[in-house]
């Protein structure tokens, strides 16, 4: 057994089985565990999908959204247990792995194309896994 298969048998059980199909270009929900204090509460982060990167235990998304005219960009661990679940809101069609030119644009030309390719609702999309 090569090192990297050992390393992947070891990180499998953590692992989050019920992550949806997300690509880049849609627009998901973030459900985002915070602790403050003794109490907990869940903080929904809505935005564009603009980057997925790594695999396995490794892989990281980051999420772009605007407020008050103002992009802010967070990246997230797939994996993390502080992330309670994932929701996709709308699918985006994009033709590139990272989404990056989107920094640079301003008013509509920031919004990506829907995706209409035979695709009734989001909601009935296979979960990955």
């Amino acid at each position: 057994m090569s090192t990297q298969e050992l390393i992947d048998s070891l990180t499998a059980d953590s692992l989050k089985t019920d992550i949806p199909v997300m690509d880049v270009g849609d627009t998901i929900n973030v459900h985002t565990r915070i602790v403050e204090g003794d109490k907990e509460r869940i903080q929904v982060y809505q935005g564009v999908l603009i980057s997925r990167k790594g695999r396995g235990i490794n892989e990281m998304i980051t999420v772009r959204r605007i407020v008050d005219n103002q992009g802010v960009e967070r990246t997230w661990p797939i994996n993390s247990p502080m992330i309670a679940k994932f929701e996709v809101v709308r699918r985006g069609d994009a033709r590139r792995a990272k989404l990056y030119f989107l920094r640079d644009r301003v008013g509509k030309s920031r919004r990506l194309r829907d995706r209409r390719r035979g695709l009734k609702h989001v909601a009935d999309q296979p979960k990955v896994g």
